[in-house]
């Protein structure tokens, strides 16, 4: 009995943390326009990837955010009455994907528009 109790015990902290941990603090870009600075967000964010100067003074800089996925094997066994199977499940390789932040500046240097890929 007090097996089955730390099991469920273990099971909900396991659920716990993994919900904790995939929580994220999402960015409220459209509360920011017209009051972050340039020089408050490469505080925040680091310096950008990417930065051009238009001709009308905007400063516009993009922030890249690179994401690897590494390839995977997975073996599995099943059973059934008499008979039993064996699968295997193995990906391509690696996978890289990335996400971009692009902030547009006016050219007093506060934040005029935004958008993420």
């Amino acid at each position: 009995m007090k097996t089955k109790a730390a099991v469920g015990l273990l099971l909900v902290a396991v659920t716990f943390f993994t919900l904790v941990g995939c929580a994220t603090n999402k960015v409220d870009w459209n509360a920011r326009i017209g009051t972050l600075t340039f020089d408050q967000a490469v505080v925040e964010l680091g310096p950008p990837d990417k930065q051009q100067k238009l001709t009308d003074g905007r400063n516009v800089a993009e922030w890249i955010t690179r994401f690897q996925n590494a390839g995977s094997v997975a073996i599995g066994t099943g059973f059934y009455t008499h008979s039993a199977g064996v699968g295997i499940i193995q990906s391509t390789g690696p996978t890289y994907y990335e996400r971009k932040l692009r902030l547009t500046f006016n050219t007093n240097n506060v934040l005029t528009a935004w958008s993420r890929n």
